[in-house]
């Protein structure tokens, strides 16, 4: 993989931890470098391919999944001014992982969920 996509890629994780610790947050995943990563290479359909991936891996751990709809909506707003087919893309997804969260999650990891996105 080239390198200068590795290190853009890195800089917007850095980004994306730097944010979100302003808010309380603290990351715990690469998901937000992993997008960027899919973006630069394969564009929206890399994106797509992506969030297949993640869902298959990961909505079994509320923390992660939790966190990558956070990243799905923080690239919505990355993107929404110089890149709207882009943002769209991650909009369509990110209401996806919402709805699936609300509607299969339970207990106290849909509270998590909640508390966390809100």
């Amino acid at each position: 993989m080239d390198q200068d996509v590795l290190r853009t890629a890195a800089r917007w994780q850095s980004a994306f931890t730097e944010e979100m610790a302003a808010t309380g947050y603290t990351t715990r995943t690469t998901f937000y470098q992993d997008l960027t990563i899919a973006e630069v290479i394969g564009g929206g359909e890399g994106v797509r391919d992506t969030y297949r991936r993640v869902c298959q891996e990961w909505r079994g751990n509320v923390e992660y999944y939790t966190e990558f709809v956070l990243c799905l909506n923080a690239k919505i707003w990355q993107h929404y001014k110089d890149n709207e087919p882009l943002a769209r893309v991650y909009d369509e997804l990110w209401r996806d992982a919402c709805t699936w969260a609300v509607e299969n999650l339970k207990g106290d990891d849909l509270a998590y969920y909640q508390r966390t996105t809100d």
